[in-house]
């Protein structure tokens, strides 16, 4: 039975990977995701302040020293909370590359397509075999057209596709107005993977401060289906490798982004919860599940449930949306 697949032509021993998050900060812990069968691993982002704060002292343009700036970058942390520095990342990506024979990937966080993306040329030279562009931003200014942050998103992937000789993917929020548009103009752009779909982590209003702070919740597979969808949607209709990252916790979870078309399923949560051998565990139902029904690959596995054989996947979709409601019944003590 072959569990292997391919993602941003990458060859992995089977579809589960470790997302970008802190698993990686640490040498021994990334080599406990390899022992535990992660596939291929991303590192934690580093992020546009860092960079063009470390090479031109400036937070999105401004200089934090100057007084009338201050409050607008006071919510920002301050250099030496990062967990590392733009060259510290170099060297943590170089010494990673080095203990692990998985592939190991770069991450980068950011919203403009300034001076920074330039440090993704360097990115190479220590090792990694792919970066990852997690474009973070919510689109607040109600002048600022769909249309031209699309285009925005399609001018940075040809800025990096000559800049940059590794894969690259970009990693998309769910918030576009058509996100198969965006994709398909992505794809036209030789983008060579798509990950579906970034988490935005809204802040939260503390009653008793009346501030606005920060809230970190641990996704769970209610977050899938939505993933689910647009694997679905966009398997076989685009060149670019897909990755299902977000709401993947149990092997059912993984085997379902599999039959939707995922090229790769990104993990960090359950990691969190469970430790790095949720790895096994999920390389492990994927054989049982193909064993039960018949699949001797994933390549056979992957897509079977896709829409990419559908006359109207967008109508199909609509007769799903119809049947759900009409499925709806009040309970017989609400009448």
């Amino acid at each position: 039975m072959d569990l292997s697949t391919t993602y941003l032509g990458l060859a992995l021993a089977h579809p589960f990977m470790a997302g970008a998050s802190p698993l990686s900060d640490q040498l021994d812990v990334v080599r406990r995701l390899e022992d535990g069968g992660a596939a291929a691993v991303v590192l934690r982002s580093l992020f546009e302040e860092q960079i063009t704060f470390h090479t031109g002292g400036k937070i999105r343009q401004r200089d934090p020293n100057e007084a009338e700036f201050a409050a607008a970058l006071a919510h920002f942390p301050d250099a030496d909370a990062y967990s590392l520095t733009p060259d510290g990342y170099l060297e943590h990506l170089r010494r990673v590359k080095a203990a692990v024979s998985i592939p190991v990937m770069a991450s980068l966080n950011g919203t403009t397509s300034e001076a920074w993306i330039r440090f993704a040329a360097r990115l190479p030279e220590a090792g990694a075999d792919a970066v990852e562009i997690n474009m973070y931003d919510v689109i607040s200014d109600p002048r600022r057209s769909a249309l031209a942050v699309e285009t925005e998103l399609r001018d940075l992937v040809l800025e990096l596709k000559r800049a940059v000789r590794i894969p690259i993917a970009m990693k998309l929020s769910p918030y576009y107005t058509a996100v198969g548009h965006l994709a398909h103009r992505l794809d036209e752009a030789c983008v060579d993977g798509l990950v579906l779909f970034n988490r935005f982590y809204q802040p939260d209003i503390d009653l008793t401060t009346m501030t606005i702070g920060p809230r970190l919740e641990l996704s769970s597979s209610a977050e899938l289906p939505l993933r689910l969808q647009w694997i679905a949607l966009l398997h076989g209709r685009v060149r670019a490798s897909l990755a299902l990252s977000g709401g993947v916790s149990q092997p059912a979870d993984g085997i379902k982004a599999v039959l939707a078309g995922a090229d790769a399923v990104q993990m960090v949560s359950a990691v969190l919860r469970d430790g790095p051998s949720k790895f096994a565990a999920m390389r492990d139902g994927l054989r049982a599940f193909m064993n039960e029904r018949g699949f001797t690959s994933v390549a056979q596995m992957k897509g079977h449930v896709s829409f990419a054989n559908a006359e109207d996947p967008m109508a199909f979709q609509r007769a799903h949306y119809i049947r759900t409601l009409q499925s709806w019944k009040l309970a017989p003590d609400a009448a």
